[in-house]
């Protein structure tokens, strides 16, 4: 079994890839062939024709750095583009062969990986997505979702702390078609796993509510396919399958060693490998045809089983045209053009109010109109104003609630939200407070890379947390966000801005960050369409030209009207206000509308934010000012804090006067 021709051009393509680019890890292909052929010869329902097919298995590679073996798999099977030339591109630019495996990159590839054991994450949002839609589509004669989600992993995302956060929820949700594949081959980077990693993976496993099943041997790929097949017998529980296998594998004098991890094997190496598998070519990336001829004739079954399913649908259409619409509606994911609309009109009020309570009316204004809109908060939901009315609540019980309780797990609740979306059919929310996305960062700049529009509430905004102290007073958090690419951050000042935030998250195709405030927050003069664009007016000078330009976003928007007034009828100074709900999508504007809002003749600008200043350089320049944060904050009511900070229409006047008086 060992020397499979099958399996061991899986290995030779790895090896052959790994070497002609001088870079990438060879130790998980060599070592995980068999189990990635095993999968996808006879367990894997996928279609290389319809790499897309909507009722396909899912697989995630959790050990992205294992991808060479993954676009070895892809090749072979004849996934659209993905040719010996780009096998031969391995690493290099604008190849589909990248480092660690990129969702709308590769055909086949079904999650950007690389951070261990984020993908972990994803498959559970993914198996959460199935089960779901499962729940509200499928009727008792059309079963049009029912597939399952694989997720290959190895010790590191064992070691990463997001795997115990998403695998208990698996766990506590009863997610049976979720399949773990864990390759175990006690190898680390830097030696054997026993260093740093010797606990019971096995019942650590059965504790979060798994099925648990080991393969001894790693390349009895007959083993493997009954762990599989036990695996899908299981419909009470998500499995977990401990695979033991030799990292490396077929390199003498790699075998078993840190070395084989994440460096070229080496010509003589690779030699060497090509005997030990009893390879018939010693020529680079050379597959018989009759292997090929093999993959091609295994992939027949993913045509056969999508023209079931179409069957299945087909009827669905003519019997059920009612469900029909509905699966064209999740699957389509497209957002009503009346409710954008609603978004877009003016709300007239005098009460004051928080951006949290404002968006929880209109989270519940979409839920009501977007069936395939869910999700939740890490524990907060009352303070975050998350719950959605009358949809129920997602569980081991019911899949069909659409309200998600992650519990207090922010950075899987963030993996767990790419798995949603990129299963399709769902538009996710996730939710905590701001200075928490610290925990959610890294999946953030994942959903980023792979411009995934999932909608991230966080509230708690500010120093307004008050009385809670500085660790949970965001400071640095809306300048870190600004700084990453591919994702608009917006901070609403009142209910026009708060609506077009949500405008905003639903048609620009990125992910969205809406920072939201704990303390209420007076309305003011403005429109969400004139939010929508980043930047604008909400108080115009008196004169032909301002003497002094105040930015604000969020809660000090009201601070710098206040200060505008008090500027004109103390000082004399005729100050314009510009309300900066969002810098990226101000920075979508023509050059003209900039200049119109920040005319360059006006060199006199003050930003005005409680946050770190990083982020207004741009638009205050060197001849500005700040009334800003750079320091964490203090245990105080959020009103005393304010006014500690200079949150005061008094000092921010000030600061103007100093401003214009040099």
């Amino acid at each position: 079994m060992a020397n499979n021709k099958y399996v061991n051009a899986l290995r030779i393509l790895s090896a052959d890839m790994i070497e002609k680019s001088q870079s990438g890890h060879p130790g998980l292909p060599l070592g995980s062939a068999a189990i990635a052929y095993e999968l996808y010869a006879n367990h894997l329902k996928h279609n290389p024709k319809n790499p897309s097919w909507f009722n396909r298995d899912r697989f995630v590679l959790s050990a992205g750095h294992g991808s060479a073996l993954l676009y070895s798999l892809l090749h072979l099977y004849s996934y659209p583009d993905v040719t010996i030339d780009q096998l031969k591109n391995f690493r290099q630019l604008d190849s589909l062969t990248p480092g660690h495996p990129e969702y709308g990159v590769t055909p086949g590839v079904d999650a950007s990986t690389g951070p261990l054991g984020a993908g972990l994450g994803m498959a559970v949002g993914i198996a959460m997505a199935e089960a779901h839609l499962a729940s509200v589509l499928n009727t008792e004669d059309s079963k049009i979702i029912d597939h399952y989600t694989y997720v290959l992993h190895g010790d590191g995302c064992l070691m990463e702390g997001i795997s115990s956060e998403v695998m208990s929820l698996a766990g506590t949700l009863k997610l049976a078609k979720l399949i773990v594949i864990y390759d175990s081959n006690k190898i680390s980077i830097e030696g054997s796993t026993d260093i740093a990693f010797t606990e019971d993976v096995l019942k650590r496993f059965e504790a979060y509510g798994f099925q648990t099943i080991e393969v001894q041997d790693g390349n009895d790929t007959e083993e493997i396919g009954r762990a599989i097949i036990q695996a899908k017998a299981d419909d009470k529980r998500p499995s977990f399958i401990k695979v033991n296998t030799q990292i490396g594998y077929g390199v003498p004098a790699k075998q078993g060693k840190a070395s084989a991890h994440g460096e070229p094997l080496g010509k003589e190496n690779v030699a060497e490998m090509r005997k030990t598998l009893e390879w018939e070519s010693d020529e680079a990336f050379y597959i018989p045809e009759d292997i090929y001829a093999h993959y091609s004739k295994l992939s027949e079954k993913g045509e056969a089983e999508e023209s079931k399913w179409n069957e299945v649908l087909d009827r669905l259409k003519t019997d059920s045209p009612e469900a029909y619409a509905d699966y064209q509606t999740y699957v389509g994911r497209e957002i009503p053009e009346s409710l954008i609309e609603e978004l877009e009109r003016v709300s007239i009020s005098e009460k004051a109010e928080a951006t949290r309570s404002i968006s929880g009316k209109v989270l519940n204004t979409i839920a009501e109109r977007v069936p395939f809109f869910l999700g939740g908060s890490a524990d907060l939901a009352p303070s975050n104003k998350t719950k959605l009315n009358d949809v129920g609540d997602f569980s081991a019980d019911d899949y069909s609630g659409r309200n998600l309780h992650f519990g207090v797990r922010e950075l899987g609740m963030g993996a767990i939200a790419i798995g949603l979306y990129l299963h399709g059919g769902i538009l996710p929310f996730v939710s905590t407070f701001f200075v928490f996305s610290e925990y959610l960062k890294p999946m953030i700049r994942l959903a980023s890379l792979m411009k995934l529009p999932i909608i991230y509430v966080f509230t708690h905004d500010s120093i307004g947390v008050g009385e809670d102290g500085p660790t949970h007073e965001p400071i640095e958090q809306l300048a870190l966000f600004r700084a990453q690419p591919d994702i608009n951050v917006i901070r609403p000042a009142d209910e026009n801005e708060t609506k077009a935030a949500y405008r905003s998250a639903l048609t620009e195709g990125v992910p969205t960050i809406i920072a939201l405030s704990r303390q209420n927050l007076k309305p003011n003069v403005g429109s969400p369409k004139d939010a929508q664009k980043g930047a604008y007016l909400v108080r115009a000078e008196a004169g032909d030209s301002p003497d002094v330009i105040l930015l604000a976003s969020g809660s000090e928007v009201g601070l710098a009207l206040d200060a505008a007034a008090l500027l004109e009828s103390e000082e004399q100074i005729d100050a314009r206000v510009v309300s900066v709900p969002s810098m990226e999508l101000f920075e979508e504007q023509s050059e003209a509308y900039k200049e119109l809002v920040l005319p360059k003749s006006v060199r006199a600008r003050v930003a005005i934010e409680a946050g770190a200043s990083q982020s207004w350089g741009k638009y205050v320049g060197l001849d500005g000012a700040y009334v800003t944060i750079d320091r964490f904050g203090e245990s105080a009511p959020a009103a005393q804090l304010f006014e500690k900070f200079g949150f005061t229409p008094a000092n921010v006047a000030k600061v103007v006067v100093d401003l214009t008086s040099k």
